[in-house]
This record gives structure tokens, C-alpha cells and sequence, in this order.
């Protein structure tokens, strides 16, 4: 284990406490008083993971996090005091991949951040995989999902998500059961984020004008199907 993380929060304590739990967890951490600092970094020299606070002195990290989402996939885990679910769920909508609300334990967070590494591996162990579902089509290779031989747009959690219902195309899917497949994380957790995944993914087919929907099947998961079906 040797990713580098960057993390960005304007609390002195918060980031002493990241940075002391993740070097003892066996990565290597640089923090940040400030997104911009992060930001500016991370376009000389990017990091595997980044780690942002939303209310910060400058840009916020919201702000922070869309703008890195338009020059890279790299994993983002959006960090926020508000109670808010709006700031959570535009944090996801503006391409992070998780989010945590403060004040939080810092084994959740390790948690979450392993659970994002793992997935970025079993990515990477797939990479000759080819998946099919309408006009939809999932290249390991690519790590990408495409409609019409075009780019859906998919952030690395978005991609990790579709696949997965794309593997099992043939039944309903459990919301724990992607809870637990995707994030690696209980039921008890959050299960928030998934519904909000699934609607950015569906946002984007739709946009890419495919046949493809996922169907919400009322207090169970959900499942995909064709406009033809």
C-alpha cells in the first residue's frame, strides 16, 4: 500500500487527525489548508485519492471537486459538517464518489477509502471483460461503458455500479447488496448514496439518448431494462 492522498479541510485538528490515521494505515497523505492549494497540486502533481471539505477559505469544495472531475477520474470523498443533504447529494452530482459527514470516526473513513482502492483494483483485474445490455456496452479494457460507441460520461463509481448490473442483468438487484458490492460498506451505514448514484447514471443514459433504464423496484433495488422490453 503506497497511494498517495491528498486531503484539504481548514480545521488544523481535522487534518493533523487525517493525516496521523492514514499514515498509520499505510498511505502516504499531504494536507491542505485550502482547496485551491489541493487543486493547484494536483495539477502539477496528481495524487490516487483526494479528500475535501466543503466549506473551506476560497473555492469551496465543491467547487474543488468538479473542477478536478473535468481533468480526471481520481477517486473523491467530499467531507461536510452541514446537515444539509443537499451539499451531500451535490457533491455527488459534481463527480465525488462518497461522502462522509463530520464529525466522523476516522475508521469510517479509512474504511470508505479502502473500499474505493479496492474497487479501483478489481477494476484493473477485469480489463479483458466485454458486457453487453442493449445499446450499452461495457469494455474492461477502456474501464469505460459507452452507448453508440460513445462515451456515456461515467465517473469511476458510476462505471463500477452499471458494470456491476450489467453482470447481473438478468434479476433485480438488492440496494444492500450494491451497497456492500460497490462501497464495500453495511446497509447501516448509507444507503443514500446508491439512490443517488443511480439517478446521475440514469441522467446520463438518458442524455446519450440509450434505450437502457434502471428500474427502481419499490423496496427492494433495482434492475435494468430496454425502452423495447
Amino acid at each position: 500500500m503506497n497511494e498517495m492522498i491528498y486531503a484539504a479541510d481548514d480545521d488544523e485538528n481535522i487534518r493533523d487527525l487525517i493525516k496521523t490515521y492514514l499514515q498509520e494505515a499505510g498511505f502516504r497523505v499531504e494536507v491542505f489548508a485550502d482547496g485551491d492549494s489541493l487543486f493547484a497540486k494536483f495539477k502539477r502533481e496528481p495524487c490516487d485519492m483526494a479528500v475535501l471539505d466543503i466549506m473551506m477559505p476560497g473555492t469551496d469544495g465543491l467547487e474543488i471537486c468538479r473542477k478536478i472531475r473535468m481533468i480526471s477520474k481520481v477517486p473523491i470523498i467530499i467531507l461536510t459538517a452541514k446537515e444539509s443533504e443537499v451539499d451531500h447529494l451535490m457533491g455527488l452530482t459534481l463527480g465525488g464518489d462518497d461522502y462522509i459527514i463530520k464529525p466522523f470516526r476516522p475508521s469510517i473513513l479509512i474504511i470508505r477509502i479502502k473500499a474505493l482502492f479496492r474497487r479501483m483494483e478489481m477494476e484493473h483485474t477485469v480489463e479483458d471483460e466485454e458486457i453487453a445490455f442493449g445499446d450499452l456496452r461495457y469494455s474492461g479494457n477502456a474501464h469505460d461503458v459507452t452507448c453508440g460507441g460513445k462515451s456515456i460520461g461515467l465517473t469511476m463509481t458510476e462505471i463500477a455500479l452499471l458494470r456491476y448490473m450489467m453482470q447481473n442483468q438478468d434479476r433485480a438487484v438488492p440496494r444492500n447488496e450494491l451497497l456492500d458490492a460497490i462501497w464495500g460498506i453495511s446497509k447501516d451505514v448509507e444507503t443514500r448514496v446508491t439512490d443517488e448514484t443511480i439517478r446521475r447514471i440514469r441522467k446520463k443514459l438518458q442524455a446519450s439518448g440509450s434505450i437502457v433504464a434502471i428500474k427502481a423496484i419499490w423496496g427492494y433495488g433495482y434492475r435494468l431494462e430496454q425502452a423495447d422490453e
